[in-house]
């Protein structure tokens, strides 16, 4: 079975809405999925399907899609991918907690970034289907505009960290 590890888009920070991780891991468990695991409020969920990534996307935002009235968008990566992104973020200077990704359902394109305004010195690297995001004030603080992250979901670069070190952890415990 592989081990996935899913980012909900717009979960309990003002977006799709409300979603206590219980309810969550219960949804997965629902779906078929084994040995689920919740990481923090804002919809990270870790679990073992035997699928297809596409169809356990598919599968897993239909099922929030009708808990919540709406599909909140779900990115799934594995364990590999992210060691990968979180090895290859840009800006070395950065502190982890302003050094955002934002994981996107597919590639961005090659002028994603062209749209972008940073009034606050934010620079951003284009990576697949991940962005990274350096947010010299924080992004609570931060005017950026970039449309190209809207279908996206983004995580700080420590939070990259302890989803693929729980990941691996779930792979070594097979």
């Amino acid at each position: 079975m592989t081990v996935y590890v899913a980012l909900l888009r717009a979960i309990n920070v003002g977006g799709t809405g409300k979603l206590p991780m219980a309810e969550l891991k219960a949804v997965c468990e629902e779906l078929g999925f084994s040995d689920v695991k919740t990481y923090i409020q804002s919809g990270n969920v870790l679990f073992r399907a035997d699928a297809a990534e596409v169809e356990v996307e598919q599968k897993l935002d239909d099922a929030l899609g009708k808990l919540l009235g709406k599909k909140p968008g779900v990115m799934l990566r594995s364990r590999k991918e992210l060691e990968a992104i979180a090895a290859n973020a840009p800006f070395p200077d950065a502190k982890p907690n302003y050094l955002l990704v934002s994981f996107l359902p597919e590639a961005a394109p090659d002028d994603a970034l062209d749209k972008m305004v940073a009034p606050d010195g934010e620079e951003a690297v284009l990576a697949g289907r991940e962005i990274y995001v350096h947010f010299p004030v924080g992004s609570g603080k931060s005017k950026l505009k970039l449309p190209a992250l809207k279908p996206g979901t983004a995580r700080n670069l420590n939070t990259v960290r302890k989803l693929a070190e729980m990941a691996a952890a779930m792979e070594d415990d097979r």
